[in-house]
Parts: C-alpha cells; sequence; structure tokens
C-alpha cells in the first residue's frame, strides 16, 4: 500500500492551496475526480460563450508542479483507525494525515418531477455539458430557480444565448444573501430590461412532465409551461442554483463529527479524530462576526482556511477568525457586493442596527463617463462596531468591499470609517472632499447623535 505524509480528497481551491505549500516538503496527494476539476465562478461565461469551456478546467500543472501527486479518482471509503482511504478503483492509499476538502455539490430539492429530465444543477462538468447539450439541440427557454449570484449569472448567461429566461426565489428580492431590498431595486429593473422575468415571493412546489419536464408549479397558483420540439421533447430547461451541500457519503464508517453544514472542525481545522481535518466547501464553522454557525461556502474562505491549516502542518499555530462572506457580482451594467452582516441579517440575530447611506460618482462628475455608486454601512447601535456593508455601483466594487471586511475583521467602529485617510483622482474618484465609506460612516454618527 502506497504511504504519503498528507492525503488530500479534493482538488478545489484548498486543495490546490495545501499543495503549493506542503508538496515540496513531504509526500502528498490530491485525490480528485474528473468532473470536480472546474472553476466554478467561470461556468456562467462559458455557457454564455464569453470563454471556451477548456478555460474552467483547473490546470494539473497548480498541483503537480508544487510537488504534489494528483490522482485523477474518487474516495469511497476511510478508515481512521488504520489510517487509509479506499479509491472507487479499489486502490488503497495510506495516510498519515488525512485533510478533506470534497467541497459540495448543488442542492435539488426533493419535490414532485425533480427526477425529470432536462432539470440540472450548475457546478460540474457534467452539468456544463448537460447545459451546452440543451441548447445545441434547439431549447427555447430555461427556468433557473434561486435569485443568488449564480442563478443571476446563469440567467444573463440564457438570455445572451437568446432564451426566454424566468428566474425564482422564495424572497422577495434578488440576491436576498448579499444585498438589502432597498439596495436591489434598481437590479430588478435591469434583469426586466434583459428580458428576465423574475418572480420574487415564489417557491416551486412541482415539476410536471413524462420525461421531460413540461411544466414548472409555484405555490402562489402560477405557472411556467415549456412547448414541444418537432422530435417529441421539450423546448426548457430548469436550473437549481438554491445552494449547495456537503457529499460526504465516504465517510460514513468513521466517527467523523459532521453537522447540518458539513464536517465540524475548530478553528485550526482539526476534526474530532486526531490527524483528520477539514477545509473549505465541506466544513462547518461560525460567523467571524458573532461565533454562530454560518454557511461561509465562498472560494474565498476555503483558501484561508486552508492556508492556516497548511501553516500548522509546517509547525506554525495559527487560528482562523471565521466567515465574513465579503461577495460580489454582476447583473447588467451594474457591480454589486456585499459583506458581512445585511441589516435583515443583523436585525434577526438581534443586534440594534442603525444604516448609514452614501451615494457619489465613480469619477469626478465632470469626468466623462462618471457613473453612479451607492453604498449602505450597518452598524451595531450600541457598541457603534462595523457589521457589514453593500455597495451597488458602474464599475467594480471588490476593493471597497475587501476593506470594510478588513474593517470588520478588526472590529473597527463606524467612528474609524468616518476617519478615514483616503485618495482621489479625477478619472478614480469623487470630489476630494467626498469619499463613499466616509459619507456612510459620517450618515450614520449624524443618526446616532439625533
Amino acid at each position: 500500500m502506497k504511504v504519503f505524509d498528507f492525503i488530500v480528497v479534493g482538488g478545489g481551491p484548498a486543495g490546490i492551496s495545501l499543495a503549493k505549500m506542503l508538496g515540496k516538503k513531504s509526500s502528498i496527494a490530491i485525490i480528485r475526480p474528473e468532473d470536480y476539476s472546474m472553476i466554478y465562478c467561470a461556468l456562467p461565461y462559458a455557457v454564455e460563450g464569453l470563454i471556451g469551456n477548456e478555460k474552467t478546467f483547473k490546470s494539473d500543472s497548480l498541483v503537480i508542479d508544487a510537488g504534489a501527486e494528483l490522482i485523477r479518482d474518487t474516495v469511497v471509503d476511510v478508515n481512521t483507525d488504520e489510517k487509509f482511504v479506499v479509491l472507487e478503483s479499489d486502490e488503497k492509499l495510506e495516510y498519515k494525515k488525512l485533510i478533506i476538502a470534497s467541497g459540495v455539490t448543488p442542492f435539488i430539492p426533493l419535490i414532485p418531477g425533480s427526477n425529470l429530465k432536462s432539470i440540472t444543477g450548475f457546478k460540474t462538468e457534467k452539468d456544463l455539458l448537460g447545459i451546452q447539450e440543451h441548447l445545441e439541440n434547439g431549447i427555447n427557454k430555461a427556468v433557473v430557480i434561486g435569485a443568488g449570484a449564480i442563478g443571476i449569472e446563469i440567467a444573463q448567461a440564457f438570455v445572451f444565448k437568446g432564451l426566454s429566461v424566468d428566474l425564482i426565489d422564495m424572497a422577495d428580492s434578488v440576491l436576498p444573501n448579499l444585498l438589502d431590498k432597498d439596495m436591489s431595486a434598481n437590479l430588478e429593473y435591469e434583469l426586466a430590461n434583459k428580458g428576465i422575468r423574475f418572480h420574487k415571493n415564489s417557491k416551486v412546489i412541482s415539476l410536471k412532465g413524462k420525461e421531460y419536464v413540461e411544466e414548472v408549479l409555484m405555490d402562489n397558483g402560477k405557472s411556467i409551461s415549456f412547448s414541444e420540439n418537432d422530435d417529441k421533447t421539450y423546448s426548457g430547461i430548469v436550473v437549481f442554483a438554491v445552494g449547495m451541500k456537503s457529499e460526504l457519503d465516504f465517510i460514513k464508517n468513521t466517527n467523523v463529527e459532521t453537522g447540518k453544514d458539513g464536517i465540524i472542525i475548530n478553528n485550526k481545522m482539526e476534526t474530532n479524530i486526531p490527524d483528520v481535518y477539514a477545509a473549505g466547501d465541506c466544513a462547518q464553522f461560525y460567523s467571524g462576526i458573532d461565533g454562530n454557525i454560518l454557511s461561509g461556502k465562498l472560494a474565498t474562505n476555503a483558501v484561508p482556511m486552508a492556508k492556516i491549516l497548511g501553516a500548522n502542518l509546517l509547525g506554525a499555530d495559527k487560528s482562523y477568525s471565521g466567515f465574513y462572506n465579503g461577495a460580489a457580482t454582476k447583473i447588467g451594467r451594474y457591480f454589486m457586493g456585499g459583506t458581512g452582516f445585511s441589516e435583515r441579517i443583523a436585525t434577526e440575530k438581534g443586534y440594534n442596527v442603525i444604516c448609514g447611506y452614501s451615494e457619489v460618482t465613480t469619477k469626478f462628475p465632470i469626468m466623462p463617463d462618471a457613473k453612479n455608486k451607492k453604498m449602505k454601512l450597518v452598524i451595531d447601535k450600541d457598541t457603534h462596531r462595523v457589521l457589514g456593508a453593500q455597495i451597488v455601483s458602474g464599475e467594480p466594487v471588490i476593493g471597497r468591499i475587501d476593506l470594510i471586511t478588513f474593517a470588520i475583521q478588526m472590529k473597527a467602529k463606524v467612528e474609524d470609517l468616518a476617519n478615514l485617510s483616503y485618495a482621489s483622482q479625477p478619472h478614480q474618484s469623487f470630489y476630494p472632499a467626498a469619499n463613499l465609506i466616509v459619507l456612510s460612516a459620517e450618515d450614520v454618527l449624524k443618526k446616532i447623535d439625533k
């Protein structure tokens, strides 16, 4: 039986980070199924045709050049007593330390008709190729369930390909986990302008059809129907983008503890079993703001988790502070992002919330092509601590979202943001007298002082 210092189950962002840290210093195997080697967030742009499929594949060289052995297989069983894993090919590999970074798969609710053809999630090469095959076969309609970032992005890709598109979500606004409703109104108009029909406050309860989906039924009594093609199949596709779940059947014969959101770990990525660790989307962890369990299935969480684990495996003593969930996406001409708690979530968690707003342009207003930029800042009124922020802009927002995330990590108060020292330049900012973040902070302080 071949022996490795480290075996990593999964070759996503966490696995690649670990390969780079440990590959030159130890024997490490990265075990990754063929179908899970894609850059997930790039898939909508492959559907759109903006990039070729080959551009979405994680390069094997990221692992191999780091000095790790890449094994194209699937782990089907783990023995934590004798320290070995069993592959689908029946091969057994022995480890000194096991790292589970197996990611997640799309969640498709078990509603009537969920087993019909022309229904898919959106995560793997199989999902991508299946959607592209439907497009090649002449479908003309798509129903996307879930108005989060992935749902929004795949819906726009379908419009670009000429499909009639319906987008459905149980929430009363788009991007409900990223933006509050008062920050997303213009985005709904933008979707409508692109031809996407948004069905808010709607839950899909049934999918009807014999072999293919013929009709999508919602709990408000409304339905969406697909027409029949000449070849007697139906001309639509249903894509579920309602969330992800950890697939952990391969550890069912172990005593590794799991929770509702994945493998339970501490702030050093340790499980309850010695020499077994977990990192990334398959792990359950907590918010860096209030210490309560929080879903954080983002590559931008997986990478720092893996880096902390890798450093500790090399002798350091680092801890992970938790999820802040800074994220961003794009709808038509708008870029938007959010971080920390929204006003809705913070209120649900019991905070005494106060919010500040600001609106400027992306350049000096006198400059050509200046676009609007709006921010919402979420503050705990009792402590003045920064809880979150949201920005909608005509230009990319990630830099400012990252800055607010850092402020949250540092437990900054609204006064700290009001005192932010900043740069200004006609092509890159509003006038020197007014900064988007500072204005939002000042708006909060005015409200507090009333």
